[in-house]
């Protein structure tokens, strides 16, 4: 029995250490999904009502985690994992690359002249939102990179799938 755990253990880490690029492309598309849901719904939301930035920026980066976790959740839970065990999951999965994917999502956002103060019906809002989100993915993949090579992040998640 004990054997048998070393070999699960060292078998984890070698799958970890061979994390490849397609893997953390894999993630970060994962973790652009939830995160895209959340920032667009938040972004459209506050746009529509008129508010401020502060108010949109925050209720976006709210969704965003609230999909990315939710994507992860769902999926762990899929596989027969307890909900207490599966948010763990969640919560050690997709934490970093939410707040990379959130932090340079919204920066480029925040920084783009005009970006903050565009319409639903400007293109600039949509624009600038797709290019903030594919920046973001771009920057975040090599985290998820890293994560995985060092069985964090969604390698964490591999092991329910």
């Amino acid at each position: 029995m004990q054997h048998e755990a070393q070999a699960s253990h060292a078998h984890h880490h070698e799958a970890a250490a061979a994390g490849t690029w397609a893997m953390a492309v894999r993630a970060t598309l994962h973790c652009l999904t939830g995160c895209a849901i959340g920032e667009v719904l938040g972004m459209v939301i506050g746009t529509a009502l008129g508010w401020s930035t502060v108010p949109t920026l925050v209720l976006a980066i709210t969704l965003a985690f609230f999909f990315g976790y939710a994507l992860t959740l769902w999926g762990v839970l899929k596989a027969g994992v307890g909900l207490r065990a599966a948010l763990k999951v969640a919560l050690a999965a997709d934490t970093l690359s939410i707040a990379v994917m959130e932090l340079v999502d919204n920066g480029v956002i925040v920084l783009w002249p005009g970006a903050m103060d565009a319409e639903l019906a400007d293109p600039l809002f949509w624009w600038v939102l797709a290019i903030a989100l594919a920046v973001a993915f771009v920057l975040t993949t090599p985290v998820n990179k890293w994560m995985i090579g060092r069985g964090k992040g969604h390698a964490v998640v591999h092991q329910y799938h």
